[in-house]
């Protein structure tokens, strides 16, 4: 079964073609980063439409690559939620139409469910079941994963995401966009213990995670800075009434000494509920997943922890950490083969119209039927 996969529900536009025996053929993504750079954040609207401008020519790009004609593709998988809802709908209006038009089954994939199976994208995939960490800018949540949609929550962030954390913090900083990736570059320059920060809900006895306080933390130190280095004399003794702006910004090592210390914070908390969550299960197979399981330090912490504890670990590919189409190809094609017959949108067969597709921008990964078979 060739299954073309359609991402598209936030910033990246990503097309794919898996096949069931041969793996993954080839994939396509165009990233937005640099149309939403001027607005440091996502614009909904901007990004509805720039999935519009760039789907055919990155479908076209996927052909190519894997060398097939589209007459070869069996059916189609796109992104059903959660996301953005005009993105969503390019996305998702895409596919159902492409798949009317050719007579194909098409199907509405989980956009975390893609995530979570994402690292069976990997030479060494991980075997069911196991415990996944989805850390992204939107999520933060540990699941138990017995089989394709036999899921079991045991953990989310309260309130922030971690990736939405980095995010945020990074701002704070003056840092560019996209933020998370821009602030652990800057914390490899920071001190070591110059600045710590609370690691929140360490001690809550549960395996639930909150960011919102980290942030809070860092922004507080950030004031706190700025306001002594306005109470520091200038070199050339002005007055702070004649200071520009710019004169009033921190300098670049406390910069990084504060990235630092946030990345610690937000590491640590991941890492030690993590652990609990590995040792509580009794398994022996860690997942990571989601954008800001790139981050080299959660990496090396959590690799770090499972040489410490007895468990694997398996990540997606690095191109696959973020947002993409092979995700919701090989997730499609998993669901499809299982031969899921459910009567909702969230999983069922294409209908007789292209209008026949729902999205959904608030979508629980927990209430996904499992897959048959």
């Amino acid at each position: 079964m060739l299954v073309l996969g359609v991402e598209s529900s936030c910033d990246e536009t990503g097309l794919a073609l898996y096949h069931s025996q041969r793996g993954l053929l080839s994939h396509a993504l165009h990233s937005q980063v640099a149309l939403h750079d001027a607005y440091g954040g996502v614009v909904p609207e901007l990004a509805s439409r720039d999935h519009i401008r760039r789907l055919l020519p990155l479908l076209h790009s996927t052909l190519q690559q894997a060398g097939v004609p589209l007459t070869d593709v069996d059916a189609v998988a796109y992104t059903e939620g959660p996301g953005l809802a005009g993105a969503l709908l390019v996305g998702a209006g895409f596919g159902r139409s492409l798949a009317w038009a050719l007579g194909l089954p098409s199907i509405g994939v989980h956009h975390l469910e893609g995530h979570l199976l994402s690292p069976l994208l990997a030479a060494d995939a991980p075997a069911f079941p196991f415990i996944a960490l989805l850390v992204s800018g939107g999520h933060t949540q540990l699941m138990q994963v017995d089989g394709v949609g036999r899921y079991r929550l045991l953990g989310e962030t309260a309130d922030d995401a971690a990736g939405e954390a980095f995010d945020k913090t990074a701002k704070l900083l003056g840092l560019p966009y996209p933020g998370g990736p821009a602030l652990a570059a800057l914390a490899e320059h920071g001190r070591d213990g110059r600045f710590v920060f609370p690691r929140p809900m360490l001690d809550s006895g549960n395996l639930d995670f909150s960011f919102s306080g980290l942030k809070t933390a860092v922004a507080l130190s950030v004031r706190d800075c700025l306001l002594q280095s306005e109470r520091d004399p200038t070199p050339d003794d002005r007055t702070l009434d004649d200071r520009t702006p710019d004169d009033r910004t921190l300098d670049d090592q406390i910069r990084a000494d504060i990235a630092l210390g946030f990345e610690q914070a937000a590491v640590a908390v991941l890492v030690a509920k993590t652990s609990t969550a590995m040792r509580e299960s009794g398994l022996q197979r860690l997942v990571v997943a989601g954008g800001v399981g790139a981050n080299k330090r959660l990496r090396a912490a959590l690799n770090a922890a499972g040489a410490r504890h007895g468990f694997a670990l398996h990540y997606p590919p690095f191109e696959f950490c973020t947002d993409n189409g092979a995700m919701i190809a090989l997730a499609g094609c998993l669901r499809l083969q299982a031969q899921q017959q459910q009567t909702t949108s969230a999983h069922s067969a294409s209908s007789d119209s292209p209008a026949g597709f729902a999205i959904r921008p608030r979508w629980d990964l927990a209430s996904l039927a499992p897959a048959a078979g």
